[in-house]
């Protein structure tokens, strides 16, 4: 009598919900998760973490739990399987880590947005900079920093992996970044050399055991497709360049596009002969009148046509360096930028030269345009841009 009294003030209604809920549940447990990406992620992120302080920089860093009983947990040995590392034509699909190092005097907001429309997931991306110490210089790193706080504050999506600042321990060789003085001639070989010294720092510093690409990229372009990085491995070449155009009005005030970066090139006799003639210690210099090296820029051999063919690939013996994809262990093998004359060449050019002598080939492709700022406001600069031209235009 007592369970049939217990069933009769059941209320049906509260049968019918736990009956609703239950099902709910069961279909929760065994449905997959719409999270799984994300999950995975995440499971990655804390696989990668650093453990220590001293491991590389390119990991995110997660704190230990402090022991119990006080004492400082020593650093743990890891193993990398270096053989397991890819660089593919498909680094998405293979989660791999691209290291983007930027050289930086100046602060452009436009180069930070323009990496925030990257649409590589910024999960693999690494970033790292060297900043000279000098007024410039802290007045570049207090904005770095800042748009940094803001990013790594913002969504997670919008996150980078880790981020290095490096100040460099050397003074620059050249007091003015105008331009006009960057240009001269006189001043070719000392700031070559300072910024060999610089990348050559920031690249040895930063590469990590897990790192499979290296995207140097200048700190003054501020417009590239969002899908730069997967375009460039696409072509699965150990050292690949796009061209480097910048826009501007001409004279009559119409948008147009001009050569920006001419150190790129095939070489040619010309300038075998005259590094012939050249004592070591002295350096070829690109489109200088009194040395013609008639070298072929991929500069001008663009096609600037909207119906261009934007996947055109041409082999270099020179390399600039306002955009450059490398796969990493090109530099594990070596390569890097003499501050010194290597063959005649210095900074991005040597560090073609010394990719080649290593057994790694050079390519760039003369359709694909990154754009640099359009930051000529003085009279030096629009001086220097005009001597660009009358170089390689007369």
């Amino acid at each position: 009598m007592a369970l049939a009294r217990t069933l009769r003030r059941t209320n049906p209604i509260t049968v019918i919900l736990a009956g609703v809920l239950s099902f709910g549940f069961l279909i929760f447990l065994l449905s997959p998760s719409s999270n799984a990406a994300a999950l995975s992620t995440a499971k990655r992120k804390f696989n990668n973490a650093a453990a220590h302080p001293l491991s590389p920089p390119t990991a995110p860093f997660k704190k230990p739990l402090a022991p119990a009983n006080g004492e400082q947990v020593p650093p743990p040995v890891v193993h990398y399987h270096m053989n397991n590392l890819t660089t593919t034509i498909d680094p998405i699909g293979n989660q791999e880590t691209v290291l983007i190092l930027s050289p930086l005097a100046r602060f452009y907001q436009g180069y930070w947005d323009n990496l925030l429309t990257l649409t590589y997931p910024h999960s693999l991306i690494a970033l790292g900079f060297i900043i000279p110490k000098t007024r410039e210089g802290n007045a570049a790193t207090a904005a770095l920093q800042a748009a940094i706080a803001t990013t790594q504050s913002g969504s997670e999506e919008k996150r980078f992996a880790s981020i290095t600042i490096l100040r460099q321990d050397f003074d620059p060789p050249i007091p003015s970044q105008e331009e006009a003085e960057r240009h001269k001639k006189e001043n070719q070989r000392a700031r070559r050399a300072a910024m060999s010294r610089a990348r050559n720092s920031l690249v040895f510093t930063t590469i990590g055991p897990s790192t499979s690409w290296v995207l140097w990229l200048d700190a003054d372009i501020i417009e590239t497709p969002p899908t730069l990085i997967q375009d460039l491995a696409s072509h699965d070449k150990p050292i690949l360049v796009p061209n480097c155009f910048q826009r501007f009005k001409d004279e009559h005030g119409q948008p147009d596009t001009r050569p920006y970066d001419y150190n790129s090139w095939q070489d040619s006799d010309a300038a075998a002969k005259l590094a012939a003639n050249m004592p070591a210690d002295e350096i070829l210099l690109e489109g200088y009148a009194d040395m013609p090296t008639y070298r072929t820029l991929m500069a001008m051999v663009a096609d600037k046509s909207e119906g261009r063919d934007q996947r055109a690939i041409i082999p270099l013996d020179g390399v600039g360096g306002t955009a450059l994809l490398v796969k990493a262990d090109v530099h594990r093998d070596g390569a890097m930028f003499p501050p010194f004359p290597f063959y005649h060449l210095m900074e991005t050019e040597g560090f073609a030269k010394m990719a080649r002598r290593l057994g790694w080939s050079c390519w760039g492709l003369p359709n694909y345009f990154v754009r640099p700022g359009s930051y000529i406001t003085t009279t030096n600069d629009l001086a220097a841009r005009v001597f660009l031209s009358l170089r390689f235009d007369s």
